[in-house]
Formats: structure tokens, sequence, C-alpha cells
């Protein structure tokens, strides 16, 4: 229970004194934060290019699920599948 209010107060704190983010400019701030965070410095430098979040990374994040894409996404890394590839396949609004 600590942990958790702990937590929430860190939470508060970063929300209070993160730099606003202006309309025009929709680099770094606190979903630049969330997302490096949460999804990793390559996805947060992704997001901050405006760029969105692949299906893949979205999927990292719920339980059991995760086990199989990360699986994948290691199957697809060992096969030599580049950003390139993924960007073909996928559009340039992801990659």
């Amino acid at each position: 229970m600590k942990l958790i209010a702990s937590l929430m107060v860190v939470l508060f704190v970063l929300m209070a004194f993160a730099p606003a983010v202006s309309a025009a400019d929709s680099k770094g701030g606190f979903m630049g934060f969330i997302v490096g965070c949460c999804f990793g410095i390559r996805s947060g430098a992704a997001h901050n290019d405006g760029k969105d979040l692949h299906w893949r990374e979205w999927a990292l994040i719920i339980p059991l699920a995760n086990i199989v894409v990360a699986i994948l996404n290691g199957l697809d890394g060992m096969n030599g599948l580049t950003s390139k590839d993924m960007a073909a396949q996928y559009g340039a609004n992801f990659y």
C-alpha cells in the first residue's frame, strides 16, 4: 500500500512540474515520458518524431498476450526484419 501511495505521489509531482506541451509542438512532455517509460526509448523517440505506436507495441502492455507478442518480435528479429521492411509493410506513419 505504501508503494502504491508513493508511486501516486511521484506521478502527481511529475504531472505538476512536467513542462506543458503546446498545441503546435507535440514533442516530449508528459506523453513522451509515458511512451518512453512504458514502451522503451525507441518508441519514445518515434513518438516524439510524430510516429504512431504499432499494435505490437500496444500488445506488450496486456498481461499474457505480451509473452506471445514478445516471442513473435524475437522471431522477426531473428529472421532479420528491419525498420525499412516494417515501413514498407505497415506504412511510414508507424516507422
